[in-house]
């Protein structure tokens, strides 16, 4: 049985409150005013060469198009910590939602080697359900119009876009809830049945737990590719209501899928190096390095096949979302591609160093910091505009939400033994060797 050592409690409950703490900096010096939101731009781009002031000051003599440019100005600046608030929650839960996904093909494939790890996929998608209850409030507190996150929430957008006014019979608020809230039970409810059969298996005398897992594990898969498309759009492309793209559910899934793969990696080698997964052997490790390569690169076909269809048509509304993300984060666009990309193609290709556990380790750190920058470009752009940088909110809400993932996984981890006693194929599992 695993103990959640001291040790790490405290260090999550540390991030955690250094984590909130940054946060509530960012909403205490939100500005409330356009006089605070300009006095705001003028002190960074005081610091930064005065670009943001320059075109501030081109943007006063146009008279009647003030107001309005310094409304938006405002809104982007309150957004800032809800965007950084948004960013981390989202890609915590995503890390859990992909392994979940991971899990469920796991069972649905009645893969054998795969058995050992059951338990390490299964408290990391503990996490779903605060971290899911989080990303909801977050939601709803979006259209109680707490922040301007979706600006198809704000009715007098939509009177003046006739764009908006045809997407008004989806993108209507509360039957963006109404999905959101299907999306999260037909998720925590396929998890905490199904590992509340992989427990029921262990007692059991015969495998009818495994194979009503096995079944409801491949239903659950047509659930979730619908449920995690329909997610994408709803939670991440409406922030820039105007853009859609045919692939981007696809793209976001590989991301969570990817990332859930590599924090099953990591997790699994600190618990092998405390002596509580002792069947574990480097082929695990391996194989599951080996989707970490695999899916980095499935993951940059998507990218690639995105960005190239788009620039190349360049149709306006499209080509837009990225001519804006090259031209105002251009280091965090660029960054990612290579971190996502270039690193792991790089480094994982060699079958040798799949086996070297740090080595694993280091790469899915690089993934993971890729993967937060992939969020951040997807969600930063529509909500703060250029008025971006990584700040005491942003690292706040990362620290706050790292020591909640640790906390809350880890404790999960501790309810239940870490080795599945009496799957069918833990044997092939054990002595598995690739």
């Amino acid at each position: 049985m695993y103990t959640f050592s001291s040790r790490l409690k405290i260090a999550s409950i540390v991030l955690m409150v250094v984590g909130a703490l940054g946060l509530g900096y960012g909403f205490l010096t939100m500005p409330t005013s356009v006089e605070e939101a300009k006095a705001m731009v003028a002190s960074h781009d005081h610091g930064h060469g005065g670009s943001h002031g320059e075109a501030h000051a081109g943007a006063d003599s146009h008279g009647g198009h003030d107001a309005s440019h310094d409304e938006h100005l405002l809104h982007q600046l309150q957004n800032k910590p809800w965007a950084a608030l948004y960013v981390a929650a989202f890609f915590f839960f995503m890390i859990a939602l992909g392994t979940l996904a991971f899990y469920a093909v796991q069972r649905a494939s009645q893969a054998g080697w795969s058995p050992l790890l059951f338990r390490v996929m299964e408290g990391i998608t503990s996490y779903l359900v605060p971290g899911g209850i989080i990303v909801f409030v977050i939601l709803v507190l979006s259209v109680m119009h707490m922040n301007h996150l979706f600006v198809w929430m704000d009715a007098e957008v939509v009177a003046h876009d006739k764009l908006l006014q045809g997407k008004a019979g989806y993108l209507d608020p509360v039957f963006f809830l109404i999905r959101a809230a299907i999306f999260l039970g037909g998720w925590i409810l396929y998890r905490e049945y199904s590992r509340k059969l992989s427990i029921k298996q262990d007692e059991s005398d015969d495998n009818s737990n495994f194979k009503l897992n096995f079944k409801i594990s491949a239903g659950f898969l047509v659930f979730y590719l619908v449920s995690e498309s329909m997610m994408s759009w709803d939670w991440i492309m409406s922030v820039d209501p105007h853009w859609f793209s045919t692939l981007f559910g696809w793209y976001v899934f590989a991301s969570m899928f990817v990332s859930g793969i590599t924090v099953i990696a990591m997790i699994t080698i600190y618990l092998k190096s405390k002596n509580y997964l002792p069947d574990v052997n480097d082929s695990h490790i391996h194989d599951l390095a080996k989707f970490m390569f695999g899916i980095s690169i499935f993951w940059t076909y998507l990218w690639f096949s995105q960005f190239m269809l788009i620039w190349y048509s360049n149709i306006p509304e499209e080509v837009t979302y990225f001519v804006s993300r090259i031209e105002d984060y251009k280091l965090p666009f660029f960054g990612m591609l290579a971190m996502n990309f270039i690193f792991p193609f790089l480094i994982l290709m060699n079958s040798d160093y799949k086996r070297i556990n740090w080595f694993v380790v280091m790469a899915g750190i690089i993934i993971l910091a890729g993967h937060y920058i992939d969020v951040f470009n997807m969600i930063m752009p529509a909500t703060v505009g250029d008025q971006w940088y990584i700040g005491i909110p942003e690292i706040g809400a990362i620290l706050f939400f790292a020591g909640l993932f640790i906390f809350w996984v880890f404790r999960a981890l501790g309810t239940v033994p870490l080795q599945p006693k009496r799957n069918p194929f833990i044997e092939e599992s054990r002595h598995f060797h690739y």
